[in-house]
């Protein structure tokens, strides 16, 4: 590819599937509830949920290895590295399986840990282990997975990584129906259900990885255990982990500034965080379209090509975040309506609307920002700039709601948008004259 050979409608048909991917991720969750709540009590479904909220903490801890796995492929991409490139899969699957099975042998303190974040009743408790013990045989192939999936983003392949999505999604819904409903295997069943899904979804993309590496045609012997490499791949991921850390901290002080702002605050923007979540499906499409260019760029040396692909996929992204605002604004009521029929959480949503409607439009430079700097392996950039965007937040949150109550919140909250796509232009000189370097 040369610098000026990507078109929008290549970024369009390479964001599309991640998009479709993005939607069906939670349809694992949704189909262990709804198999759950045709057999169950209160309790049991409660606890499938409870599980879910642990198994996660987990899950999207080690969701730093899909970026690092993404911006190291396309970068060997970038530069016509066959071997590095298919070394970066085999590294960070390692990684991944490795990071699982210690899940597996520490998982009694870990376990106590995370249960502990969440005030829930004994039985209830008793039966949500059962759920994350069997769900957590499955670690070492969901952690991998997340390698694979970077892999074939980085490539561009985001189409393979659908088709996977959707092969994981058909493989929990059938042993789900098979151990809960054939087997009778209650609770248990179905976090074994969503295990043994991860393995079956793990050959399936092993399977996929052979074609693509044949069609690829040979490749000069790559130096799996090359010390450079494998100090650079922990170095960005480990970069990515606390720059992830830093951003779930500020999502978390915002739920506990809206608690504090009373329950009807909470659950208003409860509400809402849920349509951030939707927002989010289509963004970080284009951002990771990002990471993947931008990779290839970064590996070529090509600066030219790494602004094509960032005004390209950064025009999309604009247009969908438009849309998506503007269809709040006109929409929101209804979606609220939808969620919840609790008239107090109504009202209360209903009073933030316009402030979360911002949030795409705001937002966006902050998703495509960070696709850029992912995709071109500046980690600690990215780390420091977040830790700097979270204290701006603090800092914002601090001085406006003392002000103006819930609104003032919501302000700091999308000025935290804001500052996190500040700081990170605050590495675009540095960016460029590594390309010049």
């Amino acid at each position: 590819m040369t610098a000026f050979s990507l078109t929008r409608k290549q970024v369009f048909l390479r964001a599309l599937p991640i998009m479709g991917a993005n939607i069906a991720s939670p349809l694992v969750g949704l189909v262990d509830l709804a198999v759950i709540g045709r057999t169950a009590d209160t309790n049991a479904i409660a606890a499938v949920a409870l599980g879910g909220l642990v198994f996660n903490v987990f899950f999207w801890s080690v969701a730093f290895l899909r970026m690092g796995a993404t911006a190291l492929t396309a970068q060997a991409d970038g530069r016509a590295d066959e071997g590095e490139l298919r070394a970066v899969l085999w590294r960070a699957g390692a990684i991944g399986a490795a990071i699982g099975i210690a899940l597996l042998l520490f998982q009694t303190p870990l376990k106590a840990a995370v249960f502990a974040l969440f005030d829930s009743p004994a039985d209830v408790e008793g039966l949500g282990r059962e759920y994350v013990n069997a769900r957590l045989w499955g670690a070492p192939a969901a952690f991998a997975g997340f390698a694979v999936y970077g892999w074939l983003i980085g490539l561009g392949l985001t189409g393979r990584a659908l088709i996977l999505q959707a092969v994981l999604n058909v493989l929990n819904a059938g042993l789900s129906v098979l151990f809960v409903l054939g087997l009778d295997m209650g609770v248990a069943g179905v976090g074994a259900a969503s295990a043994a899904s991860q393995w079956l979804h793990l050959l399936a993309a092993a399977v996929i990885i052979l074609l693509i590496l044949r069609q690829r045609g040979p490749a000069p012997g790559s130096a799996f255990w090359d010390k450079a490499a494998i100090r650079r791949l922990f170095s960005v991921n480990r970069d990515i982990f606390l720059r992830t850390l830093a951003l779930l901290a500020g999502f978390t002080w915002f739920n506990i500034a809206s608690l504090r702002e009373g329950a009807d605050v909470l659950a208003g923007n409860a509400i809402l965080m849920q349509y951030i979540s939707i927002c989010a499906f289509f963004l970080d499409a284009f951002a990771h379209v990002t990471e993947a260019e931008t990779g290839r760029a970064a590996g070529a040396k090509n600066w030219n090509r790494l602004m094509r692909a960032f005004r390209l996929t950064s025009e999309l992204a604009l247009g969908f975040s438009l849309i998506l605002s503007l269809g709040f604004f006109m929409l929101g009521d209804t979606f609220i309506g939808l969620m919840t029929t609790d008239e107090a959480t109504r009202l209360s949503a209903r009073s933030f609307l316009v402030w979360c409607a911002l949030v795409p439009l705001l937002g966006m430079p902050s998703w495509q920002l960070d696709g850029l700097m992912i995709g071109a392996t500046r980690g600690p950039l990215m780390r420091n700039a977040m830790i700097a965007a979270l204290l701006i937040y603090l800092a914002l949150d601090a001085a406006l709601r003392p002000l103006w109550g819930a609104h003032g919140l919501w302000l700091a909250f999308l000025l935290y948008y804001v500052a996190r796509a500040g700081t990170l232009m605050v590495g675009w000189p540095g960016l460029k004259r590594s390309f010049e370097t």
